[in-house]
């Protein structure tokens, strides 16, 4: 049986006070177990980018649980919470965040050096994950000379230099055409084959199409889910609008 990475229970966040409080995650359990896929699908404004980034510790819940590989997310500190961040968790975000002025290459090393990793296997490794994301040859393009499709699939390989228990992607193909989105979604079948453990969160069906295990979100909670097994898992030549 698969072990369980990460697990909420309860998991909460409100905004404001009084009349003008807003559940924007409410009481949600969660448990995504080594090499899942999990997609989380909803409309704009119904928390799951909030969930996202509670899960990746990058906001604090107001009650409940986050359990990540036997870590209390919810209970640690600002420090101990950044190393992990550092070293168990990949982010991948629709706006790519890549550092306009670093190289593609230099943009994958950066997360390896501030883990503390020397310049040589800092180097080594982005280039062993470019070529993985199919871009050994534009390694040392600056952002601005890349397409948005492969402006992505940098932050990918970014997300990956650290050898994430979890990768994190918030709308990852919320910026790009259909033959970008096609391109990552390839991307993520092939790091899923490899064994990652993917948390997507999308509105687009298409994305969720390609996963083990489909929840439906709105306002705040979870209202439905699916298990995408055998044929029900989407086949990316087949998806509808990604081609032609």
């Amino acid at each position: 049986m698969s072990e369980t990475v990460i697990q909420t229970r309860r998991l909460s966040k409100a905004f404001g006070r009084g009349e003008g409080l807003v559940r924007a995650v409410d009481e949600v359990d969660l448990a995504v177990c080594t090499g899942e896929t999990v997609a989380v699908m909803g409309p704009s404004g119904c928390g799951k980018s909030t969930l996202l980034h509670m899960l990746g510790g990058l906001e604090r819940p107001s009650a409940g649980e986050i359990v990540l590989a036997g870590n209390r997310l919810d209970q640690m500190g600002e420090r101990a919470l950044a190393r992990l961040r550092r070293t168990a968790i990949g982010f991948v975000f629709q706006a790519f965040h890549l550092i306009d002025e670093l190289t593609a290459r230099e943009n994958v090393e950066l997360p390896a050096l501030l883990a503390g990793r020397s310049p040589r296997t800092a180097k080594g490794q982005a280039a062993d994950l470019l070529e993985r994301v199919g871009l050994a040859d534009r390694a040392t393009f600056l952002p601005a000379a890349l397409s948005g499709g492969q402006r992505q699939r940098v932050a990918i390989a970014r997300a990956l230099s650290n050898d994430p228990l979890v990768v994190l992607a918030d709308e990852p193909t919320g910026n790009l055409d259909s033959a970008a989105t096609l391109e990552v979604l390839r991307l993520f079948d092939r790091l899923h084959e490899a064994g990652q453990t993917l948390v997507i969160v999308t509105h687009d069906p298409r994305v969720a199409a390609t996963a083990d295990r489909l929840i439906s979100m709105r306002d705040g909670a979870f209202v439905d889910e699916t298990r995408m097994t055998g044929g029900t898992r989407g086949n990316l030549g087949a998806l509808a609008g990604l081609e032609g």
